[in-house]
């Protein structure tokens, strides 16, 4: 599992653009940057769109204000389901939305949840970062319900 100190693996997500779905590596995402990062299981769920999404999309400006770059999320979905939550989110301009739709980074990350049982599949663990030119600085994870250790919160104290 990915720790403080660590470099991200390289990865390709998809990110929906104007133009269509388009691949973003990590090195693009995240090198020379100061970037908050933050994932969770699934687009249009309750939590993650309830309180983990509104959370970073509120608090966009005052983490940017800390000197941020860039906040991104990535979620086990499609370019084209990712896309449309940023929309449904009101969050275009403010959080890169980012998708590892077959769970590549996830795993590589050793943050893999498997939710098959609930007819989910593989997913991500939810969890928030701030990660500059690609070194993790900080990591939390999310041991339960809710997203009170991987939120906005939590970052805003930790950049």
């Amino acid at each position: 599992m990915i720790k403080v100190g660590d470099s991200l693996p390289s990865a390709t997500f998809n990110m929906m653009t104007a133009e269509g779905p388009k691949p973003r590596t990590t090195e693009e995402v995240f090198g020379g940057k100061k970037v908050v990062l933050f994932a969770l299981p699934g687009a249009f769920t309750p939590t993650c769109s309830n309180n983990h999404v509104p959370g970073f999309r509120d608090n966009a400006d005052a983490l940017k204000a800390k000197g941020v770059d860039s906040i991104v999320v990535t979620s086990v979905n499609d370019a084209f389901v990712m896309g449309a939550w940023q929309k449904a989110q009101s969050c275009e301009g403010k959080i890169d939305f980012l998708a590892d739709g077959s769970a590549k980074f996830a795993k590589a990350l050793g943050l893999e949840l498997d939710l098959t049982e609930r007819g989910m599949g593989v997913r991500s663990r939810r969890y928030s970062m701030l990660v500059e030119d690609g070194v993790v600085k900080t990591l939390n994870i999310e041991e339960g319900p809710g997203a009170e250790a991987s939120g906005a919160t939590t970052m805003l104290g930790q950049v």
